[in-house]
């Protein structure tokens, strides 16, 4: 019985995506309603919530002072953690992060770093000793398909709104003043995800079209000279895709990147 019940769904979302319709009304390359809050959290520097569709996603930053990397002495340090609370999903259960959140993370995170979206160097407070660790913390608050994008919007948006505390070094010693400054930042990295169920490409999957999806798809784009180059992407789920179906994946998350792109510099709206 458990295979037969996502066999019947499968079925019905292909049929339904022959005539370019999904089971929640949309387009095959419609993303739901998209709602955007910012600054919703007093005691951290930056955060933002994000509502695709009925998925519910908050994002908080905050600052630490620690030790840089060996290997970049005089850049501060970036980390995405992110937490799938048990209220959002009966399928999410308390404790440490599991795969799906640490994929998650990770996903949010090679956007970032893809796109050189901090300005790491201007994180350093003494070369070599001491930086900035920014902290970005993604919870998970309710699960009703396509993650990845909610959660890297919500990330984003977020750290626009970030103020970072400005030091002062007096003989090797860090004060923290309490004065704050934008977080410095370049570029602006948009994430799209879309399903393969057949050969169809759905963009935004809801939570029904993941459960029966062959595989997935995560773009990320940065603009440049009024263009969108990808800066980060990566692949999910076991089935595979064409040279010719990643080509047409790239091409309508380019499209949808650009529309999103467009509702983040607006403020949301």
């Amino acid at each position: 019985m458990s295979n037969i019940v996502p066999s019947i769904k499968k079925r019905h979302i292909m049929a339904l995506a022959e005539s370019g319709k999904r089971i929640d009304g949309r387009g095959l390359t419609d993303m739901r309603k998209l709602e955007i809050r910012t600054n919703v959290l007093d005691k951290a520097e930056g955060s933002a919530t994000v509502k695709l569709g009925d998925t519910y996603v908050i994002a908080g930053i905050k600052f630490e002072i620690g030790d840089p990397f060996p290997d970049i002495p005089n850049e501060g340090v970036i980390s995405v953690n992110a937490e799938f609370l048990p209220l959002a999903s009966p399928t999410f259960e308390s404790g440490p992060p599991d795969e799906r959140a640490i994929e998650l993370a990770r996903i949010v995170d090679r956007a970032f770093r893809g796109a050189k979206m901090i300005n790491t160097q201007r994180l350093c407070i003494i070369p070599g000793k001491k930086v900035w660790i920014v902290w970005v913390d993604i919870f998970i608050l309710d699960h009703c398909g396509n993650l990845i994008d909610a959660s890297a919007l919500a990330s984003l948006c977020a750290l626009m709104t970030t103020k970072m505390p400005r030091t002062e070094v007096i003989e090797n010693e860090v004060k923290v003043l309490n004065e704050y400054v934008p977080l410095p930042i370049s570029n602006l990295p948009i994430t799209i995800t879309l399903a393969k169920i057949g050969d169809k490409l759905f963009v935004d999957p809801s939570l029904d079209e993941e459960e029966v999806m062959d595989c997935r798809i995560s773009v990320a784009f940065v603009e440049k000279n009024g263009q969108e180059h990808i800066c980060a992407m990566q692949k999910g789920g076991p089935g595979i895709l064409t040279p010719e179906e990643l080509m047409r994946a790239v091409e309508i998350a380019k499209v949808k990147s650009q529309e999103l792109r467009k509702i983040v510099l607006s403020g949301g709206e």
